[in-house]
């Protein structure tokens, strides 16, 4: 009896060290408490990669003072695209539009940083503000103001590793350096068949309109507008007023108040500001240019605006894979970069439009809808008989312009034939004096 007591007492203290045993753990480490220790160290680099992604999307980044310039640095990690402007990004004209193509460049192109320098003096600064930009490390610079040329140019020679794209020139160096345009005849066109159509319906007319400078554009788009007017008002004259500057708002109202006091009947405008319409007294209208959301008046009949966001965004792409070619881009209206406000999908006609006759509105829409399919030219615009206002043939019957005519004044080193450099036979005005 004492004997079976001993042996019952030895097997509950083995089994008492046993249960104590395995209490402290011994024996290998479960497979799953390995697993798990890999695991949150996996999550803790995901969370640290999280914590360094490259945030591409901001508008500006940081900058620093140069100068008078707020210069964008360029963000490590994204394809760096900057834009020099000469107006206010916010100018409700030529500048804005550009800015709306580089914010549509920044949210539909993957990876890419975009930033912008504003009010950007033509000559000595935009050289300054180029050259800080490539510096910084922008891989593609877009110089938005046919002033900024020379600059480009002489900064691409600088920075061979940075694509410099320059808007409304004609300069190229082959290599990193070259010219972007559109067609805005083609929209310079119609806006002068409106114009002169409201003129007739009026029973005024004359036309208006505000040039910039003297160079071959805005002879070239002034020349349009006089075309597309012949078409639907025949007897209609056009006056001109050179106001010397992009981006003025008192100077160009002041020019269309000019115009709007010696009877003009519609002003169009070849620079930024939504002045002819603002300037415009009651029964009488203007026409816009530059930006879809400068039309918002109802003296305002359109605005031929530019839509740069699909081209930009294309030769980004280009220059990020090495395949964008440095020479002479000159877009037409089939590029989807360019309209006429009231005229394109989704927009209503101005009130001072609507009413016109419908065999003018149905001649605008039919002529833009060729545009757009390509098959009706810049070309076609300038298709003879053109007669300048001197009398002079400048085209014959069914013969066009070329391209280095639309571009050039002989008189500035253009190898052009006809040139750029006459006012169709409707204009007024006599030809600036060229610098």
């Amino acid at each position: 009896m004492m004997k079976n007591k001993t042996l019952w007492i030895f097997f509950l203290m083995m089994l008492a060290l046993a249960m104590t045993l395995s209490a402290c753990g011994g024996g290998d480490e479960p497979a799953a408490d390995e697993g798990s220790e890999d695991t949150a160290a996996d999550s803790g680099d995901t969370a640290a990669e999280a914590d360094t992604a490259v945030d591409c999307t901001s508008s500006t980044g940081e900058a620093e003072q140069e100068g008078s310039y707020q210069i964008p640095t360029a963000i490590e990690g994204c394809y760096n695209v900057a834009f020099v402007y000469v107006g206010p990004h916010d100018d409700g004209g030529w500048s804005q539009a550009h800015d709306v193509g580089r914010i549509y460049v920044q949210e539909n192109v993957e990876d890419v940083h975009t930033a912008y320098v504003e009010i950007v003096a033509e000559g000595a600064d935009a050289e300054q503000v180029i050259r800080s930009l490539a510096r910084k490390g922008f891989d593609v610079i877009f110089t938005t103001s046919f002033g900024y040329m020379d600059a480009s140019a002489t900064v691409a020679d600088e920075f061979p590793d940075v694509d410099i794209i320059h808007i409304s020139g004609f300069m190229t160096n082959g290599e990193n350096f070259g010219n972007l345009m559109g067609a805005m005849e083609n929209m310079k066109y119609l806006a002068g068949m409106l114009a002169g159509s409201r003129a007739m319906m009026d029973g005024n007319p004359r036309l208006g309109y505000i040039a910039t400078f003297p160079i071959p554009e805005e002879l070239r788009l002034g020349n349009a507008f006089a075309l597309g007017a012949q078409k639907t008002c025949p007897e209609c004259t056009v006056d001109v007023r050179w106001i010397f500057t992009w981006h003025d708002p008192i100077i160009e109202k002041d020019a269309a108040s000019s115009l709007f006091d010696s009877g003009v009947q519609v002003v169009m405008t070849g620079a930024d500001t939504p002045a002819p319409a603002e300037a415009a007294p009651e029964g009488k209208w203007g026409i816009t240019y530059d930006y879809a959301g400068n039309c918002v008046i109802d003296a305002c009949l359109t605005s031929m605006y530019w839509d740069w966001g699909v081209v930009y965004a294309r030769i980004v792409e280009e220059s990020r894979a090495g395949t964008w070619v440095a020479g002479s881009e000159y877009f037409d209206a089939d590029a989807g970069a360019m309209g006429l406000y009231g005229f394109m999908e989704g927009e209503t006609l101005q009130p001072g439009v609507a009413e016109l006759p419908e065999a003018d509105l149905q001649m605008i829409r039919d002529t833009l809808a060729a545009m757009l399919a390509g098959e009706f030219t810049r070309f076609d615009v300038f298709k003879g008989p053109i007669v300048d206002n001197q009398g002079n043939t400048v085209l014959e019957d069914g013969v066009s312009l070329e391209q280095v005519d639309l571009d050039g004044f002989s008189q500035f080193g253009s190898p052009c034939t006809t040139c750029m450099y006459w006012w169709n036979e409707n204009v007024t005005a006599e030809l600036p004096e060229l610098e």
